[in-house]
């Protein structure tokens, strides 16, 4: 059987993957060679932004300077892009998932499975749901989940790197193996779709800190207690709520090796330095600094404070916390190694 793929989002993370993708189904027989990229259409400098992709086959706003394969296809229309797709790649802001899969629902053939490259989680009145579960209850597919450290500009330089896949069902993991890895970016398949996800989502929280310790200018060994304390805050509430997460998923590349690459480098990262440097609030220089682009640990930090303080656990997740505060209830930078 042949296998379709359809990328779900064009920014910067997709953008890279889509070069990934575009030149792998090539090089397999059980693939069909065209990959449609669902892009929400803007102008830019006056002409669509699919227009400019399927033309020059260059993200121009979200990746310059990197060439597209031409087997992929920009496409504004979201159901035209995955209504003959049998592998959906999902790499949107997690904030989108819930229009995009009405918009989905019935109109995807009954074959179909997905992987999602979204790092958050969802929040509700009864607490929250992985990504992956909204895309499965919300469509009837089966969700795998990809993270890792993988800072998007160095994947499409093709700058060798890891990522992790976690799965459920190992053939699934197998065949989106076959789509993402390259010898630059070296794929590993563990079944542990929760633990995966979870380490994706929480490690963007702990990223802030390492931002503020920048911008405090506290050093080397203040920022890596706070990854170490970070690293064991995602594993403390991973195994709280799903007991069945791994141990081992935490020292593959989603786990430390992505915490590491998101305290040093990333938007997470940069924009908290700036937060302490310049006294402008998160929102402001989100507009400023990311072309478009969301600041993804401010949000998962407001949202793990729900769940948490819901629950009474606050103070079992101090590093957490005090991240929230900071962002939230201008809580001085320096509480970052005063509170914890």
């Amino acid at each position: 059987m042949t296998e379709k793929v359809a990328l779900i989002g064009s920014g910067n993370w997709g953008s890279a993957v889509a070069k990934i993708i575009g030149r792998n189904v090539r090089k397999f027989d059980h693939f069909d060679n065209e990959v449609k990229m669902w892009v929400f259409e803007e102008k830019v400098n006056g002409q669509n932004l699919t227009d400019i992709i399927n033309t020059k086959h260059e993200n121009i706003k979200y990746l310059p300077g990197i060439q597209l394969p031409e087997n992929v296809v920009a496409c504004p229309d979201l159901v035209r892009t995955c209504e003959d797709a049998t592998m959906l790649v999902f790499v949107v802001p997690h904030q989108f998932v819930t229009s995009i899969c009405k918009q989905l629902k019935g109109r995807i053939p009954a074959n179909c499975k997905a992987i999602s490259l979204i790092k958050g989680i969802d929040v509700n009145a009864d607490g929250f749901r992985l990504i992956t579960d909204m895309i499965q209850d919300s469509l009837g597919v089966r969700s795998c989940v990809l993270s890792g450290a993988n800072i998007a500009n160095e994947v499409a330089e093709e700058k060798f790197c890891e990522t992790t896949i976690g799965y459920r069902n190992r053939a699934d993991g197998e065949l989106f193996r076959d789509i993402f890895h390259t010898p630059s970016f070296r794929v590993n398949i563990v079944e542990d779709v929760v633990g995966v996800e979870l380490c994706g989502a929480l490690k963007n929280i702990v990223a802030i800190g390492g931002g503020l310790v920048d911008g405090l200018k506290l050093g080397d060994n203040t920022k890596a207690a706070i990854i170490r304390i970070g690293l064991y805050e995602m594993r403390k509430f991973s195994q709280m709520f799903y007991a069945d997460v791994k141990d081992e998923t935490f020292f593959e590349s989603c786990g430390v090796a992505d915490l590491i690459t998101t305290c040093a480098g990333g938007r997470n990262r940069k924009v908290a330095e700036a937060h302490v440097t310049t006294g402008k609030s998160f929102d402001q220089l989100e507009q400023e600094m990311l072309n478009g682009q969301k600041l993804q640990g401010t949000s998962t930090a407001q949202d793990m404070y729900n769940i948490l303080s819901k629950k009474g656990l606050c103070h079992e997740f101090p590093l957490m916390t005090t991240i929230y505060r900071i962002c939230y209830e201008n809580l001085p930078a320096i509480r970052i190694v005063e509170d914890i």
